[in-house]
């Protein structure tokens, strides 16, 4: 698969996902693509945890509400530290952002799905607090995203996308008349 093809191939996936472990090194050469992500003034404050560990997922799951990804053999989190960069402004978002499509990426090239789950998780019930909790994670770094990862057990369906003359133009906005 090109880079192309995989930027095509990704969608968001919310199905089941079969029962088959991912080896860790697969979740290792994805948390590489991640890590690999640009990071503003080379800050990297963008860190990971895979959990892979049926126990573990099992508490993940049991505070993650409504349930999503249940059924995935394993899960990425990625965690952000808010490190001021240049100007005093913080790329965090950006870092993290960066990170996650890398991700996501990979896991296509290899032959998973997953889904970007962030506003579930840090909404005002503070699962994402919570799922740190579990996995030790120090004060100083937030829990914001986690991606499940897994062989899907339905084909992912494409959405909709709107045609890109709709959204991408040369040189200028254009006008409307």
């Amino acid at each position: 698969m090109n880079t192309f093809e995989a930027i095509n191939s990704r969608h968001s996936y919310r199905g089941k996902y079969r029962s088959i472990p991912v080896p860790r090194e697969d979740l290792t050469k994805i948390m590489q693509a991640g890590l690999a992500a640009p990071s503003g003034c080379n800050k990297q404050t963008t860190s990971l945890i895979a959990v892979d560990d049926p126990v573990i997922l099992e508490k993940l799951h049991h505070i993650i509400n409504p349930p999503v990804g249940e059924t995935a053999p394993a899960i990425i989190c990625v965690l952000t530290q808010r490190i001021n960069a240049y100007r005093d402004k913080c790329f965090a978002v950006q870092d993290y952002s960066a990170a996650i499509e890398n991700m996501l990426l990979a896991a296509i090239e290899m032959g998973y799905q997953s889904c970007w789950y962030e506003g579930h998780i840090t909404d005002e019930d503070r699962i994402g607090y919570q799922m740190a909790q579990i996995l030790g994670v120090p004060d100083e770094f937030e829990l914001v995203c986690f991606l499940p990862i897994g062989i899907a057990e339905t084909k992912p369906l494409a959405p909709g996308k709107k045609p890109f003359g709709e959204r991408a133009w040369f040189n200028l906005f254009p006008t409307t008349k």
